[in-house]
This record gives C-alpha cells, sequence and structure tokens, in this order.
C-alpha cells in the first residue's frame, strides 16, 4: 500500500524508531496519528513536523489499556475522516538480568507493553481496515523475537509472541484487503533503555563490547520499514546484524544461540 494520502497511525511515535516513522510517513505526504504515552515526547514530535504538522495528529494513549485503545480509532477518524494503517511501534525492553532475578513487576509490565498492547491497537483498529479500499499493518518484532538474547528472555518472548500473531493474522486476512507486515529490527540507535526504565549499570550503552556493535540510525531504519509496507512484503529484516543472524539461527540455532551468548555474556551481572 502506497502511503501518500494515506491515514497511518503509529505506536510509540513520541521518540526513536516511532517518531522517524511519524516523519518519513509525513515526508511521504501521507497523515499520520502519532500514539505515544508521553505527552511531552509527542509534542517534541509535532514540532519537528514543520509545514507537515496540520497532517499530523497527535494521541497521549496507554496502549495496555484495553477501553482507552478502542476509543483510539474513531478519534483518528474523527480527526482525519478515515484510517488505512496502522504500524505497532511502541515496545520496552526488560533489565538485563537473568529470569531467575527479574521480578513479576517487570515481566508483566514487558508482556503488556510488547505483546498486549499491540494485540489491543490491532483488534482496535481491524474492523475499520477491513471497510477499507486498501489498508495495512505493520508489527514490530524483534531480531529477539526469533533468535535467544540472555538477560532479555521476556522481551524476546513478548516479541516472539508478535512474530507468530503476525504471521497469523497475514494468514487470516490473505483473502481480505489488508495486508500485514512484520519487522524485524536489529541494533537501531535510539534511547530504548532510557524509555524502558533500564538502568544506566544494566544497560547495553555503558558496555565496551557493545560500542563495537554498528547500530543502524532510526531515521534509516524508518527507511526500510516504509519501503516493506508499501512493498507489501511479509517480512522485512532491518539492518545488517538482523539479516546476518536471520541466515546464521536458521542455519544452526544452536551455534547461533552460543554466538550471542558469547557476544552479551559481559551484560549479565555476575
Amino acid at each position: 500500500m502506497k502511503v501518500k494520502n494515506k491515514v497511518i497511525a503509529v505506536t510509540g511515535g513520541g521518540n526513536g524508531m516511532g517518531r522517524e516513522l511519524v516523519l518519513s510517513l509525513l515526508a511521504k505526504d501521507a497523515r499520520v496519528a502519532a500514539v505515544d504515552i508521553n505527552e511531552a515526547a509527542l509534542q517534541d514530535t509535532a514540532k519537528l513536523a514543520g509545514d507537515k504538522k496540520d497532517n499530523l495528529s497527535v494521541h497521549i494513549v496507554n496502549i495496555t489499556d484495553k477501553p482507552v485503545v478502542a476509543a483510539l480509532p474513531e478519534q483518528v477518524i474523527a480527526r482525519h475522516g478515515v484510517v488505512d494503517g496502522v504500524i505497532n511501534n511502541a515496545g520496552i525492553i526488560q533489565p538485563f538480568v537473568r529470569v531467575n532475578e527479574l521480578d513479576y513487576a517487570a515481566i508483566e509490565r514487558v508482556m503488556n507493553i510488547n505483546f498486549y498492547g499491540t494485540l489491543y491497537v490491532t483488534k482496535a483498529f481491524l474492523p475499520y481496515l477491513l471497510v477499507r479500499p486498501e489498508a495495512h499493518i505493520v508489527n514490530i518484532s524483534s531480531m529477539g523475537g526469533f533468535l535467544p538474547v540472555p538477560g532479555q528472555s521476556i522481551y524476546g518472548a513478548s516479541k516472539a509472541a508478535v512474530k507468530l500473531f503476525t504471521e497469523g493474522l497475514h494468514s487470516e486476512l490473505l483473502t481480505t484487503n489488508v495486508r500485514v507486515t512484520l519487522v524485524f529490527p536489529g541494533a537501531i540507535g535510539t534511547n530504548i533503555a532510557a524509555n524502558s526504565g533500564v538502568g544506566i549499570s544494566q544497560s547495553v550503552e555503558s558496555n565496551d563490547q557493545q560500542r563495537s556493535i554498528k547500530t543502524l540510525a532510526p531515521s534509516k531504519a524508518a527507511e526500510i520499514i516504509i519501503n516493506g509496507m508499501e512493498q507489501d512484503h511479509y517480512r522485512v529484516l532491518v539492518g545488517s546484524d538482523a539479516t546476518f543472524l536471520d541466515r546464521f539461527y536458521r542455519f544452526s540455532p544452536q551455534r547461533a544461540a552460543n554466538f550471542i551468548f558469547k557476544q552479551m555474556k559481559s551484560l549479565l551481572p555476575e
């Protein structure tokens, strides 16, 4: 689905990759509903929209609040007239600790935002998308959704749930006008750790080894995702690391898992 003149809702639109998705869509003459829980971040996104700001609406929404999410499509339609697509981008990581040290509150928070938030938004918008001449759903999983990352086991489980949910949704909608795209970003240069409430001591940002990992600019990631959306791709791998590890894991899952463990083990507390 070409995004020009379409109305697209983007969750997590207040910062990072979500903000870049909003700005990239606006640059392609889409109309955008930016959704985020952080009002100040949304206002910053609106300021960056510049002369495209009239094509942007901002919606302060906690995507884990089912009734609030259920009301969102009508709010978007009230502002833009219709809705043609949704990009489920909002997500957080967990503290970099083993499952044994992770409390249930952190586990539930990750699952609620990453999986249930994606589910609630999809369910809310789908009836409206089904009546459009063409429509599109883009769900953001993660490289961690197909490859185990020690210290991010619950995050990975949430993104694996997004993966299979999206693949199932794609199959269910094959005979409809709604296309579905699944995205696997690798390392993207965002402040997801801070936005997830993960302390610096537990974050990849303070680790010498991690500084050698090349991250992809959020603007480039957004470009790749929107291109995949416009070409109706089934899967989109974002970044050379995601592409390499996807192939490696398909070839030898255990070797790939051991490789990632060696790369990431220094981040785990002893």
